[in-house]
């Protein structure tokens, strides 16, 4: 029951890291490629364009920590589980619980930090977006790291214990 509902949001958070990231970046390549053709070949710039790009860098880096997870890339040391790889397990199940925990924190002050931008109703400077969409990302990308690091977790047991019954 559980493995389907993992699957289940999988799929949905799948097609929206995929979908949302390759259409934030094409955008800001777009708007970025157009700023330069006119920067170098009219001497006009678009002000609007290096904002867009900044605001992208920061949905993108927030929104790709879940597909990092999910593709277990998060920054790790492993050099102690190559010393001593019975360590594997306890170590792995130590770096999930210190994801959690920190996805928790982001929920918790990321949904601090836009209840804050929706009360002082503050814009980014030239292009006028409400401040409160862009922090709204953190508690997103919590939400969206709990749920891929639950998925990870899960099929760690499950390979666990699909050699303890193979031995």
């Amino acid at each position: 029951m559980l493995g389907k509902i993992l699957a289940f949001l999988d799929k949905i958070l799948s097609f929206f890291e995929e979908w949302t990231l390759l259409i934030s970046v094409m955008v800001a390549l777009v708007a970025l490629f157009f700023n330069v053709v006119l920067r170098y070949g009219f001497n006009y710039t678009l002000a609007w364009s290096e904002e867009l790009v900044r605001e992208v860098i920061i949905y993108t880096t927030f929104i790709g920590c879940s597909a990092a997870v999910k593709n277990r890339s998060m920054i790790k040391i492993d050099a102690s589980v190559q010393l001593l790889p019975k360590l594997k397990m306890p170590l792995t199940f130590f770096s999930n619980c210190t994801i959690l925990v920190f996805s928790g924190m982001m929920i918790y002050y990321g949904w601090l930090m836009a209840a804050l931008q929706a009360k002082t109703h503050q814009k980014t400077i030239i292009m006028q977006i409400p401040l409160v969409y862009l922090y709204a990302i953190l508690p997103l990308m919590g939400i969206m790291m709990f749920i891929r690091t639950i998925q990870v977790m899960y099929q760690d047991v499950q390979e666990l214990r699909e050699k303890k019954a193979s031995r």
